[in-house]
């Protein structure tokens, strides 16, 4: 693995893995470790633009649209962040192509080889070197979604479809070694040691 690897985090709304992708930039910063980080949907400054029409409560999109405008944010972060910083710095990704088959795919059943076959397009060869794969059980997701203040229009879905997606997240994860899994219902220290710690494995 590079010593600049690309890091993922994945899951469904209300799995942490937005808590623990702040913390390893914490302990990166603590020891002085290039790193970029951004999310998606969003990232560079268009990406963001199209986050915030993506997540609008008010905007009405079909499914097929909804995966054109993500892929147009990835495209946008492939040009103005990874390709500029791909094995200069590490890069750490929240929600990057593993979401994109779990959603757009295994929650709203577009074709997975079309895709596949853009992402292609888009990143070429480059693929995440790990991938932290965080789950969550349906009652800490109900808890947490409904401690949410400001819900986009991804924090409404049933929780027939969030199965949906996080089975799509498990199916990708299936016998490969690049995934982490984290169980969010344990503790969040616990789960912050077990990022950093694995990181440490990884780096040093």
């Amino acid at each position: 693995m590079s010593n600049n690897p690309i890091i993922v985090f994945e899951g469904i709304e209300g799995s942490g893995k937005t808590t623990l992708i702040k913390h390893l930039s914490k302990y990166l910063k603590k020891i002085n470790k290039k790193f970029v980080k951004f999310r998606e949907p969003g990232g560079s400054k268009n990406s963001e633009k199209i986050r915030k029409f993506i997540l609008n409560n008010k905007s009405n999109l079909n499914y097929k649209t909804d995966l054109l405008l993500y892929l147009a944010s990835r495209s946008e972060n492939y040009e103005k962040i990874i390709a500029k910083n791909y094995k200069k710095k590490i890069i750490l990704i929240d929600r990057f192509t593993d979401s994109t088959i779990a959603y757009q795919h295994y929650g709203m059943g577009i074709n997975k080889y079309l895709i596949l076959k853009i992402n292609k397009l888009i990143l070429g060869n480059i693929k995440p070197d790990l991938t932290f794969l965080n789950l969550v059980s349906k009652n800490n997701l109900k808890l947490r979604l409904k401690k949410r203040v400001n819900k986009n229009k991804y924090d409404k879905f049933t929780f027939s479809f969030y199965a949906k997606v996080q089975n799509g997240f498990k199916k990708q994860s299936k016998n490969n070694r690049k995934y982490i899994i984290v169980n969010s219902n344990d503790s969040i220290e616990d789960n912050k040691k077990l990022v950093v710690n694995t990181i440490k494995k990884i780096l040093w």
